[in-house]
């Protein structure tokens, strides 16, 4: 049992600090409660109940594995949530089916394999998060411009502005909005940092066709 509070506390820790929806405690309640239903299904032969005579019973922890994995899936699924195209919470949903995992190692005394997976887990969570916010990456946004259909369209100024940030955008949906008279139309493109989104809003922001627009970047 404490070997499964550490691992999800480790785990649950680095969330936290990231301000995700589940963090701390959630993810040592779920590594937690796997090792506690490991534990019970691993020591099924100490159950009250009686076998008939000269009758062998054979158990299966390996189903209790299998509903633990299955049930931590719903929980998983409410950490996700979808803001326009973007789709946000699947790291903290991969990290609690792992946590789920590391649980049920700990719940069955395969100590070492729980121990290493909890260090691989948090290597990957902390040290890559490190490493990848030293590459010189881009970050993927959904940008969702409106005008209104009776204007003049100010779509080859907004397409410019897309363009002139990544040449390769591409445009995703093409929408009529509120009884029709609203056009809202929405592309993907890659941005460098947070001065190419202050460029892109500022050039949207001062097109006077434009009743409303969105950047949206993408962050698990």
């Amino acid at each position: 049992m404490l070997g499964a509070v550490v691992a999800g506390g480790v785990i649950g820790l680095e969330r936290e600090w990231r301000g995700r929806a589940a963090g701390f405690r959630t993810h040592i309640l779920v590594c937690l409660a796997s090792a506690l239903l490991m534990q019970a299904a691993m020591s099924q032969g100490s159950w009250a109940f009686e076998a008939l005579p000269d009758e062998n019973i054979v158990t299966d922890p390996t189903r209790m594995a299998h509903g633990v994995l299955t049930g931590i899936g719903f929980l998983c699924a409410g950490v996700i949530f979808r803001t326009g195209f973007s789709i946000h919470g699947l790291t903290t949903a991969a990290s609690l089916w792992i946590t789920s995992a590391l649980g049920i190692l700990f719940g069955a005394g395969l100590y070492g394999l729980g121990v290493l997976g909890t260090v691989v887990t948090a290597v990957i969570l902390v040290v890559l998060r490190l490493v990848s916010s030293k590459l010189p990456g881009r970050t993927v946004i959904d940008a969702e411009v409106c005008w209104r259909r009776d204007d003049v369209s100010p779509e080859p100024v907004v397409e410019a502005a897309l363009h002139a940030i990544d040449p390769h955008a591409r445009p995703d949906r093409f929408e009529l909005i509120e009884d029709g008279s609203v056009i809202r139309r929405s592309w993907r493109l890659k941005v460098r940092g947070e001065a190419d989104l202050k460029r892109l809003a500022s050039v949207l922001g001062a097109e006077a066709g434009v009743c409303r627009y969105s950047l949206d970047p993408r962050n698990d």
